[in-house]
């Protein structure tokens, strides 16, 4: 996540749902946006922001997958209308979700 931090976002990363559950519990501040894979061992992206949004009720998400958005809609792990990037992606285009993602109100 090195050119995010260059383009003046703080980023919190982990390698595993429960890494970030620990680092978000322990992040003073909000955490704004969840950048998070679709399937993961152990939780998936949807259980993961669901956790997430106790501690921070205003979360967003990006999920991204190297699946198509038909086979993940046929897991029933993501819910409607929700911010999606394909992998792979360039970081150019990252960026772009990034910023397209919904902002708080």
């Amino acid at each position: 996540m090195g050119p995010f931090k260059k383009w003046g976002y703080r980023v919190l990363s982990a390698d595993t749902p429960e890494v970030s559950l620990r680092l978000a519990d322990e992040h003073q501040g909000e955490i704004d946006l969840l950048v998070t894979d679709v399937v993961m061992p152990g939780m998936n992206g949807l259980e993961l922001t669901h956790k997430l949004q106790m501690l921070f009720p205003d979360i967003k998400t990006l999920y991204m997958s190297g699946y198509t958005t038909e086979v993940i809609a046929n897991r029933d792990v993501l819910e409607k209308e929700v911010q999606f990037i394909q992998k792979p992606f360039s970081v150019k285009d990252m960026g772009i979700k990034v910023r397209e993602a919904p902002k708080k109100t």
